[in-house]
């Protein structure tokens, strides 16, 4: 028990000045949805004159579909050849990476080019006065 009575007391807060103006929590929740609006629907862009909307997980035309079939079935075609030139590119460089030395190959990977000693004495030595 402490000497001089309890040390910790806190101020209380005064009361609030004025009660609030507003008559929102009054409302029931369908006034509130028909006054405020909170109804908000499904989320919709427009993008380069196309208006498209969100719905079940999936951006939709507001025409309905998800775009045009023709569209759809040229970016399918056109992606499916890239992967199949993508894995052509990735078989050439590992072709040409296991035809070339272990040392030569790990410098070449890291922009690093081995020229021979030769080359650059012979240009110094015929030409003098570009030193």
């Amino acid at each position: 028990m402490p000497l001089f009575g309890n040390t910790f007391s806190p101020k209380k807060t005064p009361p609030r000045k004025s009660a609030s103006l507003s008559n929102l929590h009054s409302l029931d929740r369908t006034t509130k949805e028909v006054e405020l609006g909170l109804d908000y629907g499904l989320p919709s862009i427009n993008i380069a004159g196309q208006s498209l909307k969100f719905e079940n997980g999936q951006w939709i035309t507001e025409s309905g579909g998800t775009g045009s079939l023709k569209e759809i079935q040229r970016l399918r075609k056109r992606n499916l050849q890239l992967e199949e030139e993508n894995n052509l590119l990735r078989l050439k460089v590992d072709i040409l990476l296991d035809m070339t030395p272990n040392e030569q190959a790990a410098g070449d990977t890291f922009g690093v080019t081995n020229l021979p000693s030769a080359t650059i004495t012979s240009s110094a030595q015929s030409d003098p006065d570009r030193v």
